[in-house]
């Protein structure tokens, strides 16, 4: 098969960032900014268990949404409501202004955690299969998945079969697959399951190429560090609720920052025994620290080590993401 070189993408314009006090239930987007979802007051029981409990949340046109949460959340009931494979007991989701029917579902990608490819097709017709589920001719599904390939560093993968590929190979087709219709909205649950380093690198690299065209992506995944490169806002969803939602920096600027880094010269076990702390890590020279007296300050910690050792570094750390996701969960547990 010949390869393409012309992406066939249009060209969109980005958005600029959304910014929400953390914390909040409902995310407001600013008024010069389109929503393209919008998730309103979603309720969804199987019998007595409640995996969805009146959830609203907006999404920004343009914008990379982390959908988080611990297993078992609720996010995959709430995705498949989104993409109309169920229907939700209460409430509504709009897909840029309009209610999410069959027909839109044309203009969603979805990829499933759970793979979903025909083993004992090619990658060829693969593509060019799910292409015209998604209404595209056999020719340009064709043309669009062979660009694809090159794109994923995938050529010459065309002629074969999907049994053959690796797991990581097979993701590749299947997130190609969920890209090739081009649509507004994209959701991609555990992307990243199966794909090395390099690989992964390719795939954000990509990741952002679509959000840059103004697509606007859904990413459902608990690799924390993978939410931190990519994620303009996050959603946590724990126990069918939402606990936390904002932008990535409300969110973590609304949390305390914990961590101490120290490198120094001199004894090791004074800066080990500093009051108001606990030892996360340690080796000969450096520690790393976290406040447990919420009376002690950064300042407080370093005239402390200054009157031991002589300091090389000292360094405040905003908290992590995967920090805030534990803590997040442990305090919406003890409050439920």
């Amino acid at each position: 098969m010949a390869s393409v070189t012309a992406s066939p993408f249009k060209k969109c314009l980005k958005v600029t960032n959304v910014r929400q006090p953390a914390g909040a239930t409902l995310f407001h987007i600013r008024p010069y900014l389109r929503v393209m979802l919008t998730i309103k007051n979603i309720t969804k029981r199987f019998g007595a268990q409640l995996a969805n409990d009146n959830i609203s949340l907006n999404v920004a046109a343009g914008h990379i949404y982390g959908l988080l949460g611990p297993n078992g959340a609720g996010k995959t009931t709430l995705i498949r409501m989104i993409t109309n494979i169920i229907m939700p007991d209460e409430g509504e989701i709009l897909l840029d202004g309009s209610m999410v029917s069959a027909i839109e579902q044309n203009s969603i990608g979805y990829l499933p955690e759970e793979r979903g490819l025909y083993k004992k097709l090619t990658v060829a017709e693969q593509l060019t299969y799910f292409g015209q589920l998604k209404g595209l001719d056999g020719r340009e599904a064709l043309k669009r998945g062979s660009w694809w390939l090159a794109r994923m560093d995938a050529s010459g993968w065309e002629s074969k079969k999907v049994q053959e590929l690796s797991k990581g190979m097979q993701q590749k087709v299947q997130f190609i697959s969920t890209v090739l219709h081009e649509p507004k909205l994209v959701i991609l649950d555990e992307p990243f399951s199966g794909l090395d380093p390099v690989n992964s690198d390719i795939l954000i690299g990509v990741i952002k190429e679509l959000q840059q065209r103004g697509t606007t992506i859904i990413l459902s995944t608990h690799q924390m560090d993978q939410v931190e490169r990519l994620c303009d806002d996050i959603a946590l969803i724990n126990k069918g609720r939402v606990v936390l939602n904002g932008s990535v920096r409300d969110v973590r600027a609304g949390f305390r920052s914990d961590r101490i880094y120290l490198d120094y010269h001199g004894q090791d076990e004074p800066m080990r025994n500093i009051p108001g702390t606990a030892v996360v890590d340690s080796a000969a020279g450096r520690v790393e620290l976290r406040l447990v007296d919420p009376s002690v300050h950064p300042t407080d910690i370093l005239r402390s080590a200054l009157s031991h050792v002589e300091i090389t570094r000292f360094e405040v750390a905003e908290p992590s993401l995967h920090d805030i996701f534990v803590q997040t969960v442990k305090e919406s547990v003890t409050t439920q």
